[in-house]
C-alpha cells in the first residue's frame, strides 16, 4: 500500500464523501472490483458510494471506510478541528465556499 494521507475532509454535503473514498482506493492501487471484493460490499455498493449515486447504508459505508483504512468523526460544528479543517480549505481553494 501506498503512503496514508492525512488531510482532513469537512462533510458539508453529500457528494464529499465519494471522492475522498475514490481516491484513498486508488492510492492503495487498488481497483474497484478488487476493493468491494476486499471489503466484502458489492462492486455496485462501492460505485454508488464513489459516485454518490443511490443510497448507501451508514454500515456498509462505515466498513468501507475501515476496511480503506479512513475513520468518520462527528463534532460540533464549532469545534477547533472543524474550524481548523474549513480554513485550510479556504485557504487551498478560494472562491465560494458552501
Amino acid at each position: 500500500m501506498k503512503q496514508r494521507s492525512s488531510s482532513v475532509t469537512v462533510l458539508n454535503s453529500g457528494d464529499v464523501l465519494g471522492p475522498v473514498v475514490r481516491a484513498r482506493r486508488k492510492s492503495q492501487s487498488l481497483r474497484i472490483d478488487d476493493a468491494a471484493a476486499l471489503l466484502g460490499v458489492s462492486v455496485d455498493l462501492m460505485s454508488r458510494l464513489e459516485n454518490g449515486q443511490g443510497s448507501v447504508r451508514l454500515d456498509k459505508a462505515m466498513a468501507v471506510l475501515d476496511g480503506l483504512g479512513l475513520a468518520l468523526m462527528v463534532l460540533p460544528k464549532e469545534h477547533p478541528w472543524v474550524r481548523e479543517a474549513e480554513t485550510a480549505l479556504r485557504t487551498s481553494h478560494p472562491g465560494p465556499q458552501p
